[in-house]
């Protein structure tokens, strides 16, 4: 498997949405030269913009630990007078802060050159910061049980680490307060006094990490989809809250109500069919097809993908009056083939288990996961890697949270079933100078789904006052046939 493999906690499972390999193979690295060059979005657009790169430890802890090489793109700012630099921190954990600007939010960052330099940062392990090498998967494809998943993830995690670590990679240092040094050290690299940061989903978490080991190097932070220090594991309570809300809009259409009386009934009716009686599904393999057996858990993860944002979300009812009525082969289209989706890559999986879970909220997660509609799966491979490589959790001081005076945009989507809103507030408690942005109808994809977000970022940054905002979208038409 490659780093062009799919990011578990990003992936958009929909027909017709599912989001291509992103990531820039580690063996082309090399390749890469710094200095200017035209950046072409994937719309076609071009802008100038310039390829910089610094090296860090890979493990700062490690004495003679070996540097790797961290790059990212900078988009010189049209101002005559330009603040602190605006780094983008991307989400996943996985994601390419570089790719990110190719794609939807392209428009943004050119916007916020109005005000800064910004830069589409790859974190350690990403894009062109990719530092652990490719690795192809010794362990066959499991049943998308369960108990088949589980079991998948912590041998072939096992197995991965123990040969990266024979390789040289020191697999210790990819966690959330290594790489939140990285900043430390980018902001050195660039000769800024201080830089503010632009984040969404895990780059919230990373900024929080940021904002508690460097807080005089930040200026101001544009936050959204919020993770905090101690939710890599979302609470399966708040995802059933969030099917709650999402049954209830459904009711608003007749056809649909009369269709579906009750969501989560329905899902949890498949579910519980499915996992006792797998389905077999065909999928496009590298070469040639591959039958996998899909069981209730599988069906489960693909759902917690789809409730992300409105345009795979107002699909969930469709997919399932399909598996209802026994047609599986509305599955094939939604879920990635096996050589995309069974992989481990290395940097998204060390992250989420250094960052860990408090015992306490473990037990909460657990006793709430044997009821709720989606389980456990929310976060595969999360909770079920825990304990699979010792001594890497980062600890309770990590996850402990904090005061925040730093100047806060926060923006969120009510439609966000990625980042629960009941945990969002709990982040947003933390900070004492903040102004909050709601996007009604919007998902957890919030930064580009209405315009006016992009001018309030260029305000914000620009040190214009911003103040709480709510803004509306229409909401999702939902699909039943």
């Amino acid at each position: 498997m490659t780093h062009a493999s799919l990011n578990r906690r990003s992936i958009l499972l929909a027909a017709g949405l599912a989001v291509p390999a992103l990531a820039i193979p580690w063996k082309a690295q090399a390749q890469e030269q710094p200095g200017p060059f035209r950046f072409t979005a994937g719309n076609g657009l071009e802008t100038d913009a310039e390829r910089g790169f610094f090296e860090v430890p890979e493990d700062r802890r490690l004495p003679g630990s070996r540097r790797i090489r961290l790059g990212y793109v900078r988009f010189p700012s049209t101002s005559p007078n330009p603040g602190p630099p605006i780094v983008y921190l991307a989400g996943g954990p996985g994601g390419s802060g570089v790719r990110t600007a190719m794609g939807p939010r392209f428009p943004i960052f050119m916007a916020l050159r109005e005000v800064a330099d910004v830069i589409a940062f790859d974190q350690r392990g990403t894009g062109l910061s990719a530092s652990i090498p490719d690795r192809a998967s010794a362990t066959p494809y499991p049943a998308m049980t369960h108990a088949g998943m589980s079991a998948w993830y912590r041998e072939e995690m096992q197995k991965a680490w123990i040969d990266w670590t024979r390789a040289g990679v020191a697999m210790t240092g990819y966690n959330t307060e290594q790489n939140a040094d990285d900043i430390e050290d980018l902001r050195r690299h660039l000769g800024a006094e201080k830089v503010n940061l632009w984040g969404i989903s895990y780059g919230t978490h990373l900024a929080l990490s940021v904002l508690k080991r460097h807080p005089n190097s930040i200026g101001r932070v544009a936050l959204a989809s919020l993770e905090g220090q101690d939710q890599t594991i979302k609470r399966p309570a708040h995802i059933d809250l969030f099917l709650d809300r999402v049954d209830r809009l459904m009711g608003a259409d007749t056809a649909v109500r009369a269709a579906i009386p009750n969501m989560p009934a329905l899902m949890r009716r498949v579910h519980e069919r499915l996992e006792a009686d797998p389905a077999t599904v065909t999928f496009a393999g590298e070469s040639g097809s591959v039958d996998v057996k899909v069981g209730g858990f599988g069906i489960q993860y693909m759902a917690s993908a789809m409730v992300a944002n409105p345009p795979s979300l107002s699909m969930l009812p469709k997919v399932y009056l399909a598996l209802d009525a026994g047609k599986t082969e509305v599955l094939a289209p939604l879920i990635p083939p096996p050589h995309r989706f069974f992989n481990i890559s290395g940097m998204p999986e060390a992250m989420d288990l250094a960052s860990g879970v408090s015992p306490a909220r473990l037990a909460l997660i657990e006793k709430e996961a044997r009821t709720a509609v989606l389980g456990d799966s929310f976060n595969l491979p999360m909770p079920h890697l825990l304990g699979s490589i010792p001594g890497v959790d980062l600890g309770e001081d990590f996850r402990s949270p904090i005061r925040i005076e730093t100047p806060a945009l926060l923006v969120a989507g009510s439609l966000d079933g990625r980042t629960p809103l009941e945990e969002q507030a709990e982040v947003i408690a933390q900070f004492e100078n903040k102004a909050q942005v709601m996007v009604e109808n919007a998902g957890h994809n919030v930064f580009e789904a209405h315009p006016e977000v992009e001018t309030l970022l260029v305000k914000f940054f620009g040190e214009d006052a911003v103040g709480d905002t709510q803004l509306s979208l229409p909401p999702p038409k939902f699909l039943i046939a």
